[in-house]
């Protein structure tokens, strides 16, 4: 493995750790999920605006680009509606946990939006995370079914706006790109949120605790992780990124037991489940390399 892909794939792994927070923080924030959907996206966007390089950025590049980075922007923007919509329906822990299943839909996703040849040993480990992700489901009670499916979705939204991320991002700075999906994610909140959140409130003043952990989520756990997973997306495929995500919900979970107390909420069946999907995430690198030494 060349030094740069060494350096994507280390990367990447910490922008995941750095996700493992906002689980935990979009437990322990009061607002609704629009809200701080929008809060979170806002407060990114307002600073990278604040830059003189991304303004150069956003002048060298075509109105056609920038259409589509915005609307990735969105996509990006339902994503953590769906994820946090999760988290208030379930838990921290499993919300992060259902992202798991973001790999099956990468392995087929990937290779329809980008230039990438269809890997089968990626569908095999897509397909070896459902069995897990089910032991994960059966470990949780009933009432929390529901925050799965939406999970779900929001894997499946993963996969659609990482890979077109991976299709795009060789095109423009990455503090470009962030700038103007999490903008453009604000600005689509704003216009559109009431139609599709109901009577969801979105604009919501936060109070000064909710406020610091937002700023917090919005720059240690937004901002540069996801500039950071930009740039490594070009070394790294969409698929390999995704499966590195995998581990969000161990550091999730490891965070939640101190200090949200969901262990109590949870089965050993649940936990066997997250053992499984370790194995997958580590079994991708593993095969990788193999198939780089074969001559």
């Amino acid at each position: 493995m060349s030094p740069p892909t060494s350096r994507a794939w280390l990367q990447i792994h910490f922008c995941v750790l750095l996700w493992g927070f906002t689980a935990i923080l979009g437990k322990l924030i009061s607002l609704g999920a629009p809200a701080l959907v929008w809060w979170r996206m806002l407060l990114v966007g307002a600073a990278l605006l604040c830059m003189p390089r991304v303004w150069r950025g956003l002048a060298a590049l075509s109105m056609r680009l920038i259409a589509t980075y915005a609307g990735i922007g969105v996509l990006v923007a339902l994503h953590w509606l769906a994820f946090y919509s999760s988290i208030k329906m379930s838990n921290a822990s499993v919300a992060a946990t259902c992202i798991a299943t973001g790999a099956l839909f990468m392995s087929w996703v990937e290779p329809l939006l980008t230039t990438r040849k269809f890997n089968v040993r990626e569908l095999w480990l897509g397909v070896l995370a459902i069995p897990a992700v089910a032991l994960i489901v059966g470990g949780t009670p009933t009432e929390m079914r529901l925050g799965i499916a939406v999970g779900v979705l929001a894997a499946a939204l993963v996969a659609v706006f990482g890979s077109l991320n991976k299709r795009y991002i060789h095109d423009a700075d990455p503090f470009v790109v962030t700038c103007i999906e999490m903008t453009t994610g604000a600005i689509a909140l704003t216009l559109f949120g009431p139609l599709f959140v109901g009577a969801t409130p979105i604009f919501v003043m936060p109070d000064s605790r909710d406020l610091l952990l937002l700023i917090v989520l919005a720059f240690c756990c937004t901002l540069l992780p996801f500039v950071l997973s930009l740039v490594a997306l070009r070394k790294i495929t969409a698929f390999g990124a995704q499966l590195a995500v995998n581990l969000e919900p161990v550091y999730a979970i490891l965070l939640a037991i101190p200090l949200l107390g969901e262990q109590r909420e949870l089965t050993l069946q649940f936990y066997l489940g997250v053992a499984a999907i370790l194995a997958i995430v580590f079994a991708y690198p593993l095969m990788s390399r193999r198939r780089e030494a074969t001559p």
